[in-house]
């Protein structure tokens, strides 16, 4: 059974496009635990434009897996090592993007991002690196001493040649390397099966579309069925 995270990134920018305490993440969080999801991703950016600093203090509180989503500072690595999440995922951040573009640039920046791995495996959370699918991106984020890795899927999504062949013989060099498998980015019912297929994978992070259809079925509804897809 592969394993689903599902971000709310999303129902804290409904909340905040008009200033209320509703609809809150929280609730969200806790209803589609309750419809069987294994975890809850969360991204805390620099400029707070959906998840805010209370909100990742109350989802810790949540029994569930909280996946903390960062971009590689120091202010970032500082709330996560207060707060302590099950997992923190480690993303590029650009301040004028919609959404996160592509991968880590994780060998160009591994001297920037390599201290941030040790204190945060320091503190007892569990890093992943979110990365294109290209071989030297996977060997470096093994070298850095992360144990998992999330491929970027969002050129599949979109519907690029040969971007599954490419995800396909990323999952078997990850595997090469001993790193844990995830995947996440654009997914949504009609593209997951495929991913589900790639080897060694263990977990999918999907947010933007699940919420999306909760506005027409329902925020269990439209988890049940992805969890249904993953099984």
């Amino acid at each position: 059974m592969i394993r689903l995270g599902v971000n709310i990134d999303h129902v804290a920018t409904l909340r905040n496009a008009r200033g209320e305490a509703y609809p809150d993440p929280l609730k969200a969080a806790e209803l589609v635990l309750q419809h069987g999801v294994d975890g809850i991703t969360a991204h805390l950016r620099e400029d707070r434009r959906h998840i805010r600093d209370e909100d990742i203090e109350k989802l810790r509180g949540l029994s569930a897996p909280l996946n903390f989503e960062m971009a590689a500072t120091e202010e970032m690595t500082n709330i996560a090592c207060r707060v302590k999440p099950h997992a923190c995922c480690v993303v590029p951040e650009r301040r004028e993007e919609l959404t996160t573009e592509g991968g880590l640039d994780v060998v160009g920046l591994k001297d920037k991002i390599k201290p941030f791995i040790t204190r945060l495996s320091a503190a007892g959370i569990r890093v992943s690196l979110f990365i294109d699918p290209e071989p030297e991106a996977i060997k470096m984020a093994a070298e850095l001493g992360a144990p998992v890795i999330e491929l970027h899927t969002g050129a599949y999504a979109l519907g690029k040649p040969g971007e599954l062949e490419r995800l396909q013989r990323a999952a078997l060099i990850a595997a090469e390397y001993g790193l844990e498998l995830h995947a996440g980015h654009g997914l949504n019912y009609e593209n997951v099966e495929p991913i589900t297929q790639l080897p060694g994978l263990v977990e999918l992070n999907i947010g933007h579309f699940l919420i999306s259809e909760a506005v027409f079925v329902g925020l269990a509804a439209s988890v049940r069925r992805m969890k249904d897809l993953l099984s």
